[in-house]
């Protein structure tokens, strides 16, 4: 019996994958440092747990509006006003989703048509094309090469484009680089959105992970949210990974479009869950706790560049992220593929990383590996790393153990 053939051209979750991996070998009791996961290592806060239990005795476990409770849309509308400067209308303009990734799909299913082209910055987070080719979009990478700091050269935009362009797709800070646009870049990529009459479709889960400037939200540009979907969820933020919460900002006929996906997928959110959702989003001290995230993170940046500095390692090359809690660490000296790298270090090492080839074509040459993770092991896992690229020569183009 014949299949859907679309999922050809959907490739397995490369994270998800190792992650299972490496379970089965920690259950066979080897020692591994698991630097994979983009899943922060710090528990969700009490006070969100407290809220959601007191809303499942309060009998909160119902269904609720597909839409969402307006109590949460309401926070989410002030999260934005507070956080990213923009004003959404929380009765029509924001629908509460099933996480980040759910997001993501009422914005693609709720714009695009089969045989759209979607442009795509390479390298990117594999979910970005897997979606749009479920939806039966076209899609078409954008090179975004190191060279350019993993942002696209402007001209690459317009070269990509076609007659039947619909839609870019952005995610800033980026997933796997931490790499993300000035405010200028964001402006001109509007333009060019409203010259071409594109859709804007902006992943920003990692949007309160930064480093120095906070980023620039993709509609906080005058006339840019007519034309600008913007993703985001709980889940990094707050360390609430698990309790798949997130929300879809846009345009009330997207909105419109994004409930009837909605009701037909998922039904709703759990009552309970949007009830911790909104406390996690108003509540003062919980803001400072999200603060306190991004301040380990930090440091544990800080960590990896102190010690990339002291172990002088000249085959791991390390550029500082500018946001999210990842390092995307250039091993193109060793002259291997991502995919070799990673699994040598696997077996050799006991360490996990996530080979950039995952990612796209201009992610070759490139591992990534979380600081969601311990300092402790962030420490021993980078030590480990430099210590069995330094063990290898490059002999006639080939890399051999010393």
């Amino acid at each position: 019996m014949r299949l859907n053939q679309q999922f050809d051209l959907v490739r397995q979750s490369a994270t998800v994958s190792l992650s299972d991996r490496i379970n089965a070998l920690k259950a066979s009791g080897r020692a591994l440092i698991g630097l994979q996961v983009g899943d922060p290592d710090f528990s969700t806060h009490p006070a969100i747990i407290e809220a959601a239990l007191q809303a499942m005795r309060a009998g909160l476990t119902h269904y609720a509006p597909a839409i969402g409770t307006l109590e949460l849309r309401r926070a989410i509308a002030a999260k934005l006003q507070r956080d990213e400067g923009v004003t959404y209308d929380p009765a029509s303009e924001i629908i509460v989703t099933h996480g980040g990734i759910h997001a993501y799909y009422l914005a693609m299913q709720s714009i695009l048509n089969p045989g759209d082209d979607v442009l795509i910055p390479d390298p990117s987070w594999a979910t970005h094309e897997n979606m749009a080719a479920m939806l039966r979009g076209n899609v078409i990478r954008v090179p975004a090469p190191p060279e350019a700091g993993f942002i696209p050269p402007f001209d690459s935009w317009l070269k990509a484009l076609t007659p039947r362009t619909r839609a870019i797709v952005l995610n800033y800070p980026s997933n796997p680089t931490g790499a993300y646009p000035t405010r200028e870049y964001l402006q001109q990529l509007q333009d060019f959105a409203k010259e071409h009459d594109l859709w804007i479709v902006s992943d920003e889960v990692y949007g309160s992970l930064y480093y120095g400037e906070r980023p620039t939200c993709a509609a906080a540009f005058d006339g840019a949210k007519e034309r600008t979907l913007l993703v985001n969820s709980l889940s990094k933020s707050y360390a609430m990974t698990g309790w798949r919460v997130g929300f879809l900002a846009a345009p009330a006929r997207v909105i419109e479009n994004a409930l009837k996906a909605g009701q037909n997928s998922i039904t709703c959110v759990a009552p309970f869950i949007q009830k911790a959702a909104a406390f996690a989003l108003t509540d003062p001290e919980i803001q400072q706790v999200t603060a306190e995230m991004r301040a380990a993170y930090a440091r544990r940046r800080d960590l990896v560049l102190r010690l990339a500095h002291e172990l002088e390692c000249e085959k791991v090359i390390v550029t500082p992220p500018q946001g999210a809690f990842y390092f995307f660490l250039d091993i193109r000296p060793l002259q291997m593929t991502s995919a070799e790298v990673c699994e040598r270090l696997l077996e050799e090492a006991g360490v996990a990383l996530v080979p950039g080839s995952a990612f796209g074509k201009y992610g070759e040459g490139f591992v990534r590996m979380t600081i969601a993770a311990s300092d402790e092991e962030v420490e021993a896992g980078f030590r480990k790393i430099v210590e069995w690229a330094e063990g290898r020569s490059t002999v006639r183009g080939e890399t051999e153990r010393l």
